[in-house]
């Protein structure tokens, strides 16, 4: 279910950002407004690219989420001070702490829109240290980041 209301919000953004530029390009006379004449095929054609957005759409939760291991000797206590500052200068804060699990949730309101909402990091805790959930490319840069700091190499 968290896969498709993903594919659906990516949808959703996708085909807005398509209608304002469509839009502007209207407004500024550099496009009929009449859809026949804007596209070779009129409505036909508006179809066909929402069907091409909704296929983008189903691959990017796929393909845009990631989980990595984050490996990091040490007991929880020991790792949760250093973790909840870097993920706070990273622009995070922690939404839910369940044990040793971590979820973090960006801050700044424009970034959870930007993300439509889907902007949570989590951690959870395994044997070798943790598995960390989340966007991409958000996630391969906090992992690298963290495992860095957590090594002893970050502290000064």
């Amino acid at each position: 279910m968290k896969y498709l209301r993903r594919a659906l919000k990516y949808f959703i953004r996708m085909a807005f950002l398509v209608v304002v530029i469509i839009g502007v390009l209207m407004a500024a006379g550099l496009v009929s407004s009449d859809i026949n004449i804007a596209f070779r095929d009129g409505w036909r054609s508006v179809g066909m690219i929402a069907a091409i957005l909704g296929g983008i759409s189903l691959l990017y939760p796929y393909f845009g989420y990631a989980s990595r291991g984050l490996a990091v000797g040490g007991e929880f206590g020991e790792l949760r001070g250093p973790i909840l500052e870097y993920m706070e200068q990273k622009g995070y804060v922690l939404e839910k702490e369940e044990g040793e699990n971590l979820v973090f949730r960006l801050s700044s309101v424009a970034g959870r829109i930007s993300r439509l909402g889907e902007d949570r990091v989590t951690f959870t805790r395994e044997i070798a240290g943790f598995q960390v959930e989340g966007l991409g490319r958000d996630i391969v840069r906090l992992v690298g980041g963290l495992s860095y700091k957590l090594k002893g190499n970050g502290n000064g």
